[in-house]
């Protein structure tokens, strides 16, 4: 009985004495903790902010990629950073893994186009907002909308005719917030119209100005601004509760929305969305179509063929007494190829940020809780190993579809543009009605590019534009001297 019981206590110890041998060796044996990515984090308090803005940030993010690899740390705008330059990196940050990082911005421009805007969001009220814009950005209503783009594209292209020199982007910008306020409220009254206009380019201005609300100042400007936006916006919400209308454009998407408990959005709720929809489609928009023509007027060659395109579907149209149709601007093949070599090259959205919400570890390196995350689109557009001799413009290479998630000009995953097919349509109406109907030529020979925050052409590309009878009058005339 005595070695039984013996035996007994010894079985019960066993897993004890294993258990503790167990510990102390985790504990001799730590596991080892991801580390930081390389990089350099600058200055303390202001990290590399001047770095990055006393120089071209194209070079900037080039040369941290070349020295430190496609995972790199820095400190910028007051934040710490993990850069990504791969497109394995991005699609884990912005779609695999997306629910480890969340949007974030300056409160300043968070404040600026409004708390409620989708874009600042995640989770069910993001689920719901963004199906609802892409509810009325539909092809179906896409569709819809090509008369209406159609008279704004030729309204603004014989404003801008007569040979004085115009200041292209500043154009294009006035051109895409036409686009975006048919596309939101459908036919608007014109005083609604100009008072929008009037306070978004205030509001416009004070968005990339220093967050000092001191009067007179652009930001303190652009916060009046803003209240003044949303009172215009609840008085056009109300007419439009008052008609009891029944559209399909996005106000009416959002007038008559109603969550699974039967909740409404607010009149801030409604009007912070819409404005966040205006600042996502003017600017990049805007930008687009201002490098197109840029790379349109540098390449002779390539401007005769988008011609010979556009003037077959010209020549049927005006035989038949045709508007332009959508079916017309699906069969853009040249045309769309070159929308996607500009966004390519000028890579509108170069970077976008995001938040990690947890310690992230990644290809062996950690990401702390907190630090801003930055997938680099740009550095990934330009990487020779996805896209041949990458700094020629070369519409060709579209042809066949880029390598997965290597070409992003939209963004990824769920919080991608919503709007990108109205933008490539806008895109493709103004330039049929351009090239067929009109000529332009760009003032001045300089390369440059400027950052507001979006690259542009330097001085927003100034040109001249003529309608194509009066190009081919100075033509005889110059002939006949």
């Amino acid at each position: 009985m005595k070695i039984g019981g013996i035996l007994v206590h010894i079985l019960l110890f066993l897993p004890i004495l294993f258990s503790y041998v167990f510990m102390r060796k985790n504990k001799r044996k730590p596991q080892k903790r991801a580390k930081l990515p390389p990089g350099s984090m600058g200055w303390p308090y202001i990290g590399e902010t001047l770095q990055l803005y006393s120089q071209d940030p194209n070079v900037f993010f080039t040369t941290k990629q070349q020295r430190y690899g496609q995972i790199f740390k820095t400190h910028i705008l007051g934040c710490s950073c993990v850069m990504l330059a791969s497109p394995e990196a991005a699609w884990f940050v912005l779609v695999t893994h997306a629910y480890l990082f969340k949007p974030t911005y300056p409160k300043s421009k968070e404040q600026m186009i409004g708390p409620s805007a989708l874009f600042f969001h995640q989770g069910d009220y993001h689920t719901h907002l963004r199906k609802l814009v892409q509810g009325s950005l539909s092809l179906e209503a896409l569709r819809n909308l090509v008369p209406g783009i159609e008279a704004i594209a030729t309204s603004a292209l014989e404003s801008w005719a007569g040979g004085r020199i115009v200041n292209t982007f500043h154009e294009m910008k006035e051109f895409s917030f036409d686009i975006g306020i048919l596309a939101i409220f459908g036919n608007l009254d014109t005083y609604y119209k100009e008072e929008l206009m009037k306070n978004y380019c205030i509001v416009d201005k004070g968005y990339n100005s220093f967050p000092t609300n001191i009067p007179g100042t652009f930001y303190n400007k652009a916060i009046l601004a803003r209240k003044r936006l949303n009172q215009i916006l609840s008085e056009i919400i109300c007419e439009r509760r008052e008609k009891r209308l029944s559209k399909k454009d996005l106000l009416g998407c959002l007038i008559n929305y109603k969550d699974e408990k039967g909740q409404t959005l607010t009149d801030n709720q409604i009007a912070d969305n819409i404005i966040g929809v205006l600042f996502a489609a003017q600017d990049t928009t805007a930008s687009a179509l201002t490098w197109i023509l840029k790379f349109l007027h540098d390449n002779t060659k390539l401007l005769e063929s988008v011609k010979a395109e556009q003037e077959a579907i010209y020549e049927e149209n005006d035989h038949r007494n045709q508007s332009l149709t959508w079916s017309q601007t699906r069969s853009m093949t040249l045309t769309q190829r070159i929308i996607l070599e500009s966004l390519r090259m000028s890579s509108i959205i170069s970077f976008t940020f995001r938040e990690a919400v947890v310690d992230v570890e990644y290809k062996g390196y950690l990401i702390p809780k907190g630090w801003k995350v930055m997938p680099l689109f740009r550095n990934i557009h330009h990487n020779p190993e996805f896209f041949s001799d990458p700094d020629k413009f070369d519409p060709s290479r579209f042809q066949a579809a880029p390598k997965p998630f290597t070409f992003m000009p939209f963004g990824n995953g769920v919080h991608a543009c919503p709007g990108n097919e109205l933008a490539k349509l806008e895109i493709l109406i103004l330039i049929h009605h351009l090239v067929t109907k009109f000529r332009w030529e760009v003032v001045g020979s300089e390369n440059g590019i400027q950052y507001g925050p979006f690259p542009v052409p330097q001085h927003g590309l100034p040109a001249r534009f003529w309608g194509e009878s009066s190009n081919n009058n100075n033509r005889r005339h110059e002939s006949e001297r």
